[in-house]
Protein backbone atom coordinates (compact mmCIF):
# COMPACT_ATOMS: atom_id res chain seq x y z
CA UNK A 1 0.00 0.00 0.00
CA UNK A 2 1.32 3.75 -1.04
CA UNK A 3 1.63 6.05 1.72
CA UNK A 4 2.97 9.44 1.15
CA UNK A 5 6.28 10.12 2.92
CA UNK A 6 5.83 6.93 4.18
CA UNK A 7 3.73 7.73 6.92
CA UNK A 8 2.89 5.31 9.77
CA UNK A 9 4.56 2.95 7.80
CA UNK A 10 6.72 1.04 10.01
CA UNK A 11 10.52 0.19 8.46
CA UNK A 12 12.55 -1.46 11.43
CA UNK A 13 12.52 -2.86 14.75
CA UNK A 14 14.57 -1.14 17.03
CA UNK A 15 15.31 -1.28 20.81
CA UNK A 16 16.83 2.26 21.40
CA UNK A 17 13.90 4.68 21.43
CA UNK A 18 10.40 4.59 21.48
CA UNK A 19 8.11 7.39 21.17
CA UNK A 20 4.07 7.44 22.41
CA UNK A 21 2.14 10.53 20.75
CA UNK A 22 -1.04 9.37 22.45
CA UNK A 23 0.71 8.95 25.67
CA UNK A 24 3.30 11.67 25.57
CA UNK A 25 5.85 9.30 25.93
CA UNK A 26 9.27 9.11 25.57
CA UNK A 27 12.10 6.42 26.48
CA UNK A 28 15.12 5.59 25.54
CA UNK A 29 15.99 1.65 25.30
CA UNK A 30 12.95 1.39 27.45
CA UNK A 31 13.58 4.10 30.37
CA UNK A 32 11.28 7.21 30.56
CA UNK A 33 13.81 10.30 29.62
CA UNK A 34 12.66 11.93 32.55
CA UNK A 35 14.56 9.44 34.39
CA UNK A 36 17.42 9.21 32.47
CA UNK A 37 17.78 13.27 32.27
CA UNK A 38 17.23 13.79 35.92
CA UNK A 39 19.92 11.05 37.54
CA UNK A 40 22.56 10.87 33.94
CA UNK A 41 25.13 13.05 32.53
CA UNK A 42 25.26 13.34 28.49
CA UNK A 43 28.33 11.14 28.26
CA UNK A 44 26.56 8.36 30.61
CA UNK A 45 23.21 8.36 28.70
CA UNK A 46 25.22 8.25 25.69
CA UNK A 47 27.12 4.82 26.74
CA UNK A 48 23.40 3.72 27.56
CA UNK A 49 22.54 4.38 23.87
CA UNK A 50 25.55 2.68 22.42
CA UNK A 51 26.15 -0.07 24.21
CA UNK A 52 22.24 -0.79 26.27
CA UNK A 53 23.38 -1.37 29.74
CA UNK A 54 24.87 1.60 32.06
CA UNK A 55 28.54 1.64 32.37
CA UNK A 56 30.75 0.49 35.48
CA UNK A 57 32.93 3.55 36.65
CA UNK A 58 36.21 1.76 34.33
CA UNK A 59 33.76 1.37 31.34
CA UNK A 60 32.82 4.92 31.63
CA UNK A 61 36.30 6.33 32.55
CA UNK A 62 37.49 4.72 29.81
CA UNK A 63 34.67 6.33 27.02
CA UNK A 64 35.47 9.72 28.70
CA UNK A 65 39.00 9.42 27.87
CA UNK A 66 38.14 8.38 24.49
CA UNK A 67 35.68 11.42 24.17
CA UNK A 68 38.49 13.59 25.45
CA UNK A 69 40.78 11.80 22.46
CA UNK A 70 37.74 12.41 20.02
CA UNK A 71 38.09 16.52 20.72
CA UNK A 72 41.44 16.66 19.24
CA UNK A 73 40.79 17.49 15.16
CA UNK A 74 43.14 15.64 12.84
CA UNK A 75 45.19 18.12 11.26
CA UNK A 76 43.38 17.35 7.80
CA UNK A 77 40.27 18.22 9.33
CA UNK A 78 41.39 21.84 11.15
CA UNK A 79 43.17 22.50 7.41
CA UNK A 80 39.61 21.95 5.93
CA UNK A 81 37.50 24.42 8.42
CA UNK A 82 39.92 26.72 8.30
CA UNK A 83 39.64 26.90 4.00
CA UNK A 84 35.72 27.78 4.40
CA UNK A 85 34.41 30.98 3.24
CA UNK A 86 33.31 32.45 6.35
CA UNK A 87 29.57 32.40 4.01
CA UNK A 88 29.86 28.61 4.63
CA UNK A 89 26.80 27.61 6.60
CA UNK A 90 27.38 26.05 9.59
CA UNK A 91 25.68 23.09 8.51
CA UNK A 92 27.35 22.56 5.13
CA UNK A 93 31.15 23.30 7.51
CA UNK A 94 30.03 19.64 9.35
CA UNK A 95 28.75 17.66 6.51
CA UNK A 96 32.02 18.54 4.85
CA UNK A 97 33.98 18.15 7.79
CA UNK A 98 32.44 14.81 8.83
CA UNK A 99 32.80 12.78 5.88
CA UNK A 100 37.01 13.79 5.70
CA UNK A 101 36.63 11.73 8.59
CA UNK A 102 36.70 8.22 5.91
CA UNK A 103 40.64 7.88 6.62
CA UNK A 104 42.81 5.23 7.00
CA UNK A 105 43.58 5.79 10.51
CA UNK A 106 39.83 6.17 11.47
CA UNK A 107 38.58 3.13 9.68
CA UNK A 108 40.93 1.25 11.63
CA UNK A 109 38.83 1.93 14.81
CA UNK A 110 35.40 -0.39 16.04
CA UNK A 111 32.37 0.84 14.83
CA UNK A 112 31.69 2.29 18.60
CA UNK A 113 34.68 3.92 19.38
CA UNK A 114 33.88 5.81 15.52
CA UNK A 115 30.23 6.96 17.63
CA UNK A 116 32.29 8.08 20.47
CA UNK A 117 35.09 10.61 18.06
CA UNK A 118 32.26 11.43 15.81
CA UNK A 119 30.28 12.55 18.81
CA UNK A 120 32.92 14.23 20.37
CA UNK A 121 34.41 16.07 16.98
CA UNK A 122 31.11 17.63 16.36
CA UNK A 123 30.60 20.25 18.78
CA UNK A 124 34.71 20.82 17.87
CA UNK A 125 34.47 21.49 13.72
CA UNK A 126 30.86 23.54 15.06
CA UNK A 127 32.53 25.60 17.61
CA UNK A 128 35.55 26.29 15.23
CA UNK A 129 33.94 27.44 12.15
CA UNK A 130 32.08 29.69 13.92
CA UNK A 131 34.90 31.39 15.52
CA UNK A 132 35.94 31.36 12.17
CA UNK A 133 33.03 32.77 10.95
CA UNK A 134 32.97 35.76 13.31
CA UNK A 135 36.58 36.61 12.89
CA UNK A 136 37.72 35.09 16.21
CA UNK A 137 40.56 33.15 17.41
CA UNK A 138 40.38 29.35 17.92
CA UNK A 139 39.66 28.37 21.76
CA UNK A 140 40.99 25.22 22.13
CA UNK A 141 39.64 22.24 23.84
CA UNK A 142 39.80 22.16 27.47
CA UNK A 143 40.24 18.02 29.07
CA UNK A 144 39.23 19.01 32.40
CA UNK A 145 35.01 20.41 31.48
CA UNK A 146 32.14 18.33 30.41
CA UNK A 147 31.29 17.43 26.87
CA UNK A 148 28.68 20.19 27.20
CA UNK A 149 30.87 22.49 29.56
CA UNK A 150 33.71 22.15 26.46
CA UNK A 151 31.08 23.42 24.35
CA UNK A 152 30.26 26.22 25.45
CA UNK A 153 33.61 27.11 26.77
CA UNK A 154 34.97 26.50 22.72
CA UNK A 155 32.17 28.79 21.06
CA UNK A 156 32.69 31.92 23.68
CA UNK A 157 36.07 31.35 24.81
CA UNK A 158 34.03 32.41 28.36
CA UNK A 159 34.33 29.89 31.33
CA UNK A 160 30.41 28.56 31.19
CA UNK A 161 28.22 28.88 34.63
CA UNK A 162 26.59 25.98 36.30
CA UNK A 163 23.21 27.06 34.91
CA UNK A 164 24.32 27.47 31.45
CA UNK A 165 26.06 24.14 31.60
CA UNK A 166 22.80 22.55 33.21
CA UNK A 167 20.18 24.41 30.72
CA UNK A 168 22.44 23.34 27.69
CA UNK A 169 23.24 19.85 29.37
CA UNK A 170 19.30 18.91 29.93
CA UNK A 171 18.69 20.12 26.42
CA UNK A 172 21.46 18.26 24.57
CA UNK A 173 20.27 15.26 26.59
CA UNK A 174 16.63 15.05 25.22
CA UNK A 175 17.18 15.45 21.66
CA UNK A 176 19.93 13.04 21.24
CA UNK A 177 16.89 10.44 20.07
CA UNK A 178 13.52 10.59 18.94
CA UNK A 179 12.77 7.55 16.91
CA UNK A 180 13.09 7.26 13.43
CA UNK A 181 12.96 10.69 12.44
CA UNK A 182 14.12 11.90 9.27
CA UNK A 183 17.68 12.24 9.42
CA UNK A 184 18.48 8.55 11.72
CA UNK A 185 15.95 7.05 8.94
CA UNK A 186 18.80 8.50 6.42
CA UNK A 187 21.33 6.90 8.17
CA UNK A 188 20.02 3.49 8.89
CA UNK A 189 19.61 3.51 4.77
CA UNK A 190 23.07 4.12 4.48
CA UNK A 191 24.64 2.05 6.54
CA UNK A 192 22.53 -1.05 4.94
CA UNK A 193 24.48 -0.74 2.21
CA UNK A 194 27.12 -1.59 4.21
CA UNK A 195 28.60 1.54 3.83
CA UNK A 196 30.69 3.07 6.93
CA UNK A 197 29.57 4.99 9.87
CA UNK A 198 31.01 8.42 8.59
CA UNK A 199 28.84 7.95 5.48
CA UNK A 200 25.97 7.60 7.98
CA UNK A 201 26.55 10.58 9.55
CA UNK A 202 27.17 12.87 6.77
CA UNK A 203 23.80 12.05 5.27
CA UNK A 204 21.50 12.73 8.42
CA UNK A 205 23.76 16.19 8.66
CA UNK A 206 22.32 16.58 5.37
CA UNK A 207 18.67 15.74 6.23
CA UNK A 208 19.06 17.67 9.15
CA UNK A 209 19.73 20.66 7.47
CA UNK A 210 15.82 20.77 5.82
CA UNK A 211 13.98 23.13 7.25
CA UNK A 212 10.94 20.47 7.41
CA UNK A 213 13.37 18.76 9.88
CA UNK A 214 15.94 20.10 11.69
CA UNK A 215 15.07 23.60 11.17
CA UNK A 216 16.24 26.24 14.17
CA UNK A 217 13.22 27.22 16.45
CA UNK A 218 14.25 31.04 15.66
CA UNK A 219 10.44 31.79 15.30
CA UNK A 220 9.78 31.06 18.88
CA UNK A 221 12.75 33.71 19.70
CA UNK A 222 11.22 35.81 17.63
CA UNK A 223 7.68 35.91 19.63
CA UNK A 224 9.21 36.25 23.01
CA UNK A 225 11.40 39.10 21.68
CA UNK A 226 7.92 40.80 20.49
CA UNK A 227 6.41 39.86 24.00
CA UNK A 228 9.38 41.72 25.63
CA UNK A 229 7.26 41.61 29.22
CA UNK A 230 4.73 39.95 30.74
CA UNK A 231 2.34 42.99 30.92
CA UNK A 232 2.35 42.20 26.70
CA UNK A 233 1.79 38.83 26.55
CA UNK A 234 -2.15 38.67 26.40
CA UNK A 235 -1.91 41.78 23.89
CA UNK A 236 0.73 40.28 21.12
CA UNK A 237 -0.68 36.62 21.51
CA UNK A 238 -4.70 38.19 20.85
CA UNK A 239 -3.51 40.01 18.01
CA UNK A 240 -1.34 37.40 16.50
CA UNK A 241 -4.85 35.02 16.84
CA UNK A 242 -7.04 37.21 15.38
CA UNK A 243 -4.81 37.68 12.37
CA UNK A 244 -4.86 34.22 11.93
CA UNK A 245 -0.62 33.84 12.63
CA UNK A 246 0.25 30.93 13.47
CA UNK A 247 1.70 30.57 17.56
CA UNK A 248 5.13 28.93 17.02
CA UNK A 249 6.36 26.62 19.78
CA UNK A 250 2.68 24.90 19.96
CA UNK A 251 1.56 21.86 18.95
CA UNK A 252 3.43 18.68 17.15
CA UNK A 253 3.02 16.20 14.53
CA UNK A 254 3.26 13.43 17.02
CA UNK A 255 2.29 14.01 20.34
CA UNK A 256 -1.02 14.52 21.30
CA UNK A 257 -0.75 15.61 24.38
CA UNK A 258 2.48 17.60 26.24
CA UNK A 259 5.55 16.88 24.38
CA UNK A 260 7.48 15.02 27.14
CA UNK A 261 10.76 16.97 26.26
CA UNK A 262 9.16 20.13 26.57
CA UNK A 263 7.53 19.25 30.20
CA UNK A 264 11.25 18.80 30.91
CA UNK A 265 12.93 21.35 29.63
CA UNK A 266 9.78 23.98 31.52
CA UNK A 267 10.57 22.16 34.76
CA UNK A 268 14.38 22.99 34.17
CA UNK A 269 13.59 26.59 33.45
CA UNK A 270 11.56 26.56 36.29
CA UNK A 271 13.74 25.55 38.59
CA UNK A 272 15.97 28.89 37.64
CA UNK A 273 13.43 30.83 38.01
CA UNK A 274 15.14 34.18 39.13
CA UNK A 275 18.25 33.43 37.51
CA UNK A 276 17.39 34.57 33.79
CA UNK A 277 14.78 37.03 32.67
CA UNK A 278 14.65 35.49 29.74
CA UNK A 279 13.24 31.94 31.02
CA UNK A 280 11.08 33.57 33.59
CA UNK A 281 9.08 35.51 30.46
CA UNK A 282 9.18 32.33 28.63
CA UNK A 283 7.30 30.02 31.34
CA UNK A 284 5.21 33.17 32.30
CA UNK A 285 4.05 33.48 28.40
CA UNK A 286 3.46 29.86 28.42
CA UNK A 287 0.67 29.90 30.65
CA UNK A 288 -0.89 32.82 29.61
CA UNK A 289 -0.57 31.32 25.66
CA UNK A 290 -2.03 27.98 26.84
CA UNK A 291 -4.89 29.50 28.02
CA UNK A 292 -6.01 31.73 24.80
CA UNK A 293 -5.48 28.79 23.08
CA UNK A 294 -8.25 26.88 24.77
CA UNK A 295 -10.04 30.08 24.35
CA UNK A 296 -9.62 30.87 20.74
CA UNK A 297 -9.02 27.69 19.75
CA UNK A 298 -11.22 24.99 22.07
CA UNK A 299 -10.81 21.16 21.32
CA UNK A 300 -7.24 21.51 19.32
CA UNK A 301 -5.22 20.60 22.03
CA UNK A 302 -2.36 22.50 21.23
CA UNK A 303 0.28 22.16 23.88
CA UNK A 304 3.79 23.49 24.21
CA UNK A 305 6.25 21.55 21.91
CA UNK A 306 9.91 21.15 22.33
CA UNK A 307 10.78 23.99 20.13
CA UNK A 308 9.29 26.30 22.60
CA UNK A 309 11.74 25.59 25.13
CA UNK A 310 14.34 24.82 23.54
CA UNK A 311 14.76 28.72 22.44
CA UNK A 312 14.39 29.88 25.65
CA UNK A 313 17.34 27.72 27.11
CA UNK A 314 19.28 28.63 23.65
CA UNK A 315 18.26 32.25 24.18
CA UNK A 316 19.05 31.93 28.15
CA UNK A 317 22.89 31.39 27.58
CA UNK A 318 23.12 33.72 24.48
CA UNK A 319 23.44 31.52 21.27
CA UNK A 320 22.61 33.10 18.48
CA UNK A 321 19.73 31.14 16.19
CA UNK A 322 22.31 29.75 13.61
CA UNK A 323 23.99 27.79 16.24
CA UNK A 324 20.60 25.84 16.96
CA UNK A 325 20.31 23.53 13.96
CA UNK A 326 24.14 22.75 14.13
CA UNK A 327 23.81 22.22 18.33
CA UNK A 328 20.88 19.96 18.08
CA UNK A 329 22.48 18.08 15.33
CA UNK A 330 25.43 17.76 18.20
CA UNK A 331 23.12 15.81 20.72
CA UNK A 332 21.49 13.58 17.88
CA UNK A 333 24.87 12.76 16.29
CA UNK A 334 24.31 9.94 19.44
CA UNK A 335 21.25 8.31 18.22
CA UNK A 336 22.18 8.48 14.70
CA UNK A 337 25.51 6.82 15.43
CA UNK A 338 23.37 4.10 18.00
CA UNK A 339 20.84 3.64 15.00
CA UNK A 340 23.85 2.56 12.77
CA UNK A 341 25.57 0.47 15.09
CA UNK A 342 21.80 -1.46 15.22
CA UNK A 343 21.31 -1.90 11.78
CA UNK A 344 24.73 -3.30 11.10
CA UNK A 345 23.82 -5.87 13.58
CA UNK A 346 21.27 -7.36 12.14
CA UNK A 347 21.25 -5.79 8.21
CA UNK A 348 19.36 -5.98 5.17
CA UNK A 349 19.12 -3.17 2.70
CA UNK A 350 16.87 -0.81 2.59
CA UNK A 351 15.17 -1.70 -1.29
CA UNK A 352 11.27 0.02 -1.17
CA UNK A 353 9.10 -0.37 -4.51
CA UNK A 354 7.92 2.80 -6.34
CA UNK A 355 4.74 3.00 -8.53
CA UNK A 356 4.99 4.87 -12.17
CA UNK A 357 2.04 6.57 -12.66
CA UNK A 358 3.31 8.17 -15.52
CA UNK A 359 2.32 7.25 -19.15
CA UNK A 360 3.36 4.91 -21.38
CA UNK A 361 4.18 6.04 -24.92
CA UNK A 362 5.66 5.07 -27.86
CA UNK A 363 8.67 7.15 -30.13
CA UNK A 364 7.55 7.51 -33.11
CA UNK A 365 10.49 7.11 -35.60
CA UNK A 366 11.11 10.09 -37.86
CA UNK A 367 13.51 9.00 -39.90
CA UNK A 368 13.07 7.74 -43.46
Amino acid sequence: MFQKGLKDVVAVNTKIASVDGEKGELRYRGVLVGDLVSSYSFEEIAYFMWRGHFSVEMEQRLMNEKLLVGRELPQHITAIIDAFPHEVSLMDAMRTAISAYAHANFNEETVEDQAIILTAALPVIIARHYRNQQGKPIVEANSTLSHTANYLWMLTGVPPNEVQIEALETYLKLTMEHGLNASTFAARVTISTESDITSAVTSAIGTMKGPLHGGAPSAVIELLEEIKTPENIRSVIEKKMKDGERIMGFGHRIYKTEDPRSILLRDKCVSMSGKDNWLDLATEAEKEIIALLETYKPGRKLYTNVEYYAAAIMRSINMPPELFTPTFSAARVVGWTAHAMEQLSDNTIFRPQSVYVGENRLIENSQQ
